[in-house]
């Protein structure tokens, strides 16, 4: 049998979700924001194993399906039935026996259309929210920045008196939602103003001996050094600084929470740092793109030094009407990175192509291709030893696919990559939807 009827099924979950809150009652944190969700759900999750058993939601689990998932602590059963039944079949044990169910549930809380987010906060009850930030992803269905704010701001209207609002007091769309709660608010990010902020950063500019940021932390009226040794892009500290924030509001020994976040990672496909094929550095940003995400991708690389460096960019989807302006847009910061090659791909990454012949760049520099394979299997012929070679797209682009073929070993990609699941490995490429409509 086959899942054919998504609303069934999300009602038969959201069912189940409210039984398993009613009986344990965990502390949940609530994450939402256009970028930066999953590396803040991981840098919490990571600050509050330290005093908590954590639970926190995995891979793609961030929907009406995945979230209640994650609560019952449930693989998806996918297409088969049979899955399904062993889905209930778990969920009536915790329900029927004491487990030992984790105190805290970290949920990272996405939405792709209106109404999402109100349907989430129907059956879960958020304590904790931390809003990383707004930008134009998912613009195509909501109109506006001004709609996906409001959107994903009910996360924060909707928290009780006793609970806790944590805003990036660097997006002025973020720090609004703070007006709107009841709830005591707490801000993060580079500004003075914040009640938790970053300044003082420290990096190694050359990119075989990157190490790592180190910056000083200041709140509560203290300043204590960090060092994030795995951490390249100053766009992930933002994510620490949000744990950080949280497990001082829950009075948890400073200490701890810096040893703690030594240990933050990026997952694969957000700006990680491979080893390529020919001796070349790869920095795999492939999860996912937006104006936000690509522009700092590229600042990025601007600041690491190599002898050549190549940008390899995929479209950058769903973002309506203003596709073609916002990736020409990104021409300026190229031209700031100091890149020798440009490979764009996709139908919306010509506009890019074009604009940066218009502004300088010579033909022998530019590249355009269709779609990623045709990538592929034009770049073999363009990479040389020890160049530092960027690769970034949204996720219908499977950018990643790219990736693996420059790696030092292609046979590690399951590894070090996002979407290498056995289900979206066998996926192959398919023209996004909206390369044809209004054709």
């Amino acid at each position: 049998m086959v899942w054919n009827k998504r609303k069934t099924l999300e009602k038969i979950l959201r069912f189940m979700t409210r039984g398993v809150l009613r009986k344990y009652q965990p502390l949940i944190v609530g994450i939402t924001g256009s970028v930066g969700k999953s590396s803040t759900k991981e840098a919490v999750a990571l600050v509050l194993s330290v005093a908590y058993t954590v639970r926190k939601s995995e891979g793609n689990y961030n929907n009406a399906i995945g979230i209640p998932l994650t609560i019952i602590g449930a693989a998806s059963g996918g297409s088969s039935f049979m899955r399904w039944v062993g889905v209930f079949a778990k969920w009536l044990f915790i329900m029927i026996f004491p487990v030992r169910y984790p105190e805290v549930l970290v949920l990272e809380m996405g939405i792709d259309r209106p109404g999402d987010m109100g349907f989430l906060l129907e059956f879960i009850p958020v304590k904790i929210g931390i809003v990383t930030q707004i930008s134009s992803s998912h613009i195509a269905y909501f109109g506006s920045l001004s709609n996906i704010a409001r959107e994903k701001g009910k996360l924060i209207v909707a928290l009780p008196a006793d609970g806790i609002a944590i805003l990036n007091v660097d997006d002025k769309r973020t720090l609004k939602m703070g007006e709107k709660t009841k709830a005591r608010v707490i801000t993060y990010g580079f500004s003075e103003g914040a009640d938790v902020h970053a300044d003082n950063f420290v990096s190694h500019r050359e990119a075989r001996r990157a190490e790592g940021l180190s910056f000083k932390v200041n709140f509560d009226g203290k300043t204590v050094p960090l060092r994030l040794p795995k951490i390249l892009a100053k766009h992930h500290v933002p994510a620490a600084l949000a744990a950080l924030s949280l497990g001082v509001a829950l009075k948890m020994n400073a200490v701890d929470i810096i040893n703690a976040l030594e240990a933050f990672e990026p997952l694969p496909g957000r700006l990680c740092l491979l080893l390529g094929r020919d001796n070349t550095l790869l920095l795999d940003d492939t999860y996912n793109a937006s104006p936000v995400s690509t522009k700092a991708a590229l600042e990025v690389m601007g600041d690491l030094m190599a002898p050549r460096k190549i940008a390899i960019l995929g479209d950058m989807l769903e973002l309506g009407p203003e596709s073609s302006e916002e990736h020409a847009a990104l021409a300026p910061l190229l031209h700031d990175t100091g890149v020798h090659v440009v490979v764009t791909v996709g139908k919306h990454m010509r506009a890019l192509h074009e604009r940066l012949l218009e502004t300088g760049f010579s033909r022998k520099q530019l590249l355009w291709l269709p779609d990623p394979m045709a990538a592929i299997e034009a770049l073999l012929g363009v990479i040389r030893p020890e160049d530092l070679i960027l690769i970034k797209g949204s996720q219908g682009m499977r950018m990643e696919q790219v990736t693996e073929q420059l790696l030092v070993d292609p046979r590690s990609a399951v590894a070090l990559l996002c979407r290498q699941s056995p289900d979206w490995r066998k996926k192959h490429f398919s023209p996004p939807e909206e390369w044809t409509e209004g054709v």
